[in-house]
């Protein structure tokens, strides 16, 4: 599973290639070439002809695949080599080449450099926003013949909206690994000190408007509610704050700015309210992804906007204890920013490759109890259990997944039911959303830190930057 946060926090870091983690063989692990001339040699086309028909056990071929967990994260590596055996007992004749990234997974400079190059793994990584730059650069195969109920049996479980995401001109180019809509964070400590019932977060603006003047009132340095207004992600939450009230960063034509109306003076307005009239957001600004959860972890900070992996982060990574937070849904709750991520198939690899790449795929990502849904396994190797992300399944995999992740949970799950009794449906993030996201920072930085900021110049001014970004498209 990737983390939501891999998408504001992108690192650069050198790409180490790992050799093949494999029962059969160790192969060094080199670029992928776009040809067929591997080392699988002409064996490699033993398999069926037929696109839908699924990988015969009896092919030989080799993969490469992205994201093979580093040797710091010795857990899910453990996982990542028992998958591979265990997919070798169906398939042994399949290599599994896995390539790893000390730092993160995708980085975008890199991640370009790798598409122009044509030297990405034959099964790559990518985040859902991801696929109109893939095509740009003629990266991907259209698996749609290769993916159906008999390569991937619970296909009609997968939620269509996540599936879609993957999907241009009804052509399918990747499945999905993860997903994730964004709630509101809450420290449960600090609503019960403030007189707040924890197990009933704020389900409007307004709303959290006055719980987090509460939560301020603690005093000791404890701020309200906390936003981002540095490193793209202040436009990141402006969005996610827009579309919760209904509203749309650029127009249906996606070539036109949508949020300097009465909506996004809304948000902006609520936000510089809340900064200077309530004093309910704290002094120190310009935060960006990391800050606010060593707030939140440290009992500063009351309410976040977030997505449920920011809390295995903090517990992880920050000391905290699963049970100091909860989650409700987006306040306004007519939509969430919603992402996630999946892996996409080489362009121009051979028929057989593409079979193998989708078989395990479907065993490591998309089976429920298998792979990365196997909670039994994740709860014995002290992995987090219980978020309710990522879940992008429906019908009886739903009730099955949902049932093994709450019988295995390492977290109190409760904690979480706001969040899912109500959830909000989730809406795709705007196109060039990180150039957009960037011009956006500018009005929330512009919001948070002057006490006499313009509210319809700080808009006006991002209108006319964004449309000139959208005009370059």
């Amino acid at each position: 599973m990737r983390s939501a946060r891999l998408r504001r926090t992108r690192r650069a870091s050198a790409v180490t290639l790992v050799s093949a983690m494999t029962l059969t063989a160790l192969a060094a692990c080199g670029t992928s070439s776009s040809s067929d001339d591997d080392g699988g040699g002409a064996s490699q086309q033993s398999g069926s002809s037929d696109a839908s028909a699924p990988l015969d056990p009896k092919t030989k071929v080799s993969i490469t695949i992205d994201c093979m967990p580093p040797a710091a994260k010795a857990a899910e590596l453990k996982e990542w080599k028992e998958d591979v055996a265990e997919f070798n007992k169906t398939y042994p004749n399949v290599t599994i080449e896995g390539r790893s990234t000390p730092g993160q997974c995708l980085e975008p400079p890199r991640f370009t450099a790798m598409l122009k190059a044509k030297s990405q793994p034959d099964v790559f990584y990518t985040y859902f926003t991801d696929l109109p730059q893939v095509l740009s650069e003629d990266g991907a195969t259209d698996i749609s013949a290769y993916v159906s109920d008999k390569t991937v049996p619970a296909l009609k479980d997968i939620d269509p909206n996540v599936l879609g995401t993957l999907k241009q001109d009804g052509k399918l180019y990747g499945l999905p690994t993860s997903n994730y809509t964004m709630g509101l964070l809450i420290n449960r400590k600090l609503f019960k000190d403030a007189g707040l019932d924890p197990d009933a977060p704020p389900q409007t603006w307004d709303e959290v408007r006055a719980a987090a003047k509460k939560i301020a009132g603690l005093g000791e340095g404890v701020s309200g509610f906390g936003e981002y207004s540095a490193g793209n992600t202040g436009g990141w939450h402006f969005t996610a704050q827009l579309y919760s009230l209904g509203g749309d960063m650029v127009d249906a034509s996606g070539k036109k700015a949508a949020f300097n109306n009465e909506l996004g003076k809304q948000v902006a307005k609520n936000l510089h309210a809340m900064r200077w009239e309530d004093d309910s957001m704290g002094k120190t600004q310009l935060l960006k992804w990391g800050d606010l959860q060593k707030q939140i972890a440290t009992d500063k900070l009351g309410m976040f906007l977030a997505a449920p992996d920011d809390i295995t982060y903090m517990v992880q990574q920050l000391g905290a204890k699963y049970e100091n937070f909860g989650m409700g849904p987006i306040p306004g709750g007519k939509n969430t920013l919603a992402g996630g991520n999946g892996y996409m198939i080489k362009k121009g690899i051979s028929s057989d490759k593409v079979k193998a790449g989708i078989a395990w795929l479907n065993f490591k990502f998309t089976t429920v109890g298998k792979g990365q849904f196997d909670w039994a396994r994740t709860k014995t190797d002290s992995l987090p259990v219980g978020l309710p992300q990522p879940n992008f399944w429906l019908n009886d995999s739903k009730a099955k997944d949902d049932a093994s992740r709450t019988q295995n949970a390492t977290m109190p799950v409760a904690n979480f039911k706001a969040f899912m009794d109500k959830p909000v449906a989730g809406k795709a993030e705007p196109p060039k959303a990180q150039e957009i996201y960037k011009v956006l920072d500018n009005v929330m930085s512009g919001l948070l830190t002057n006490k006499d900021a313009d509210v319809d110049k700080l808009l006006s001014t991002a209108e006319t930057q964004v449309n000139q970004v959208l005009a370059n498209q």
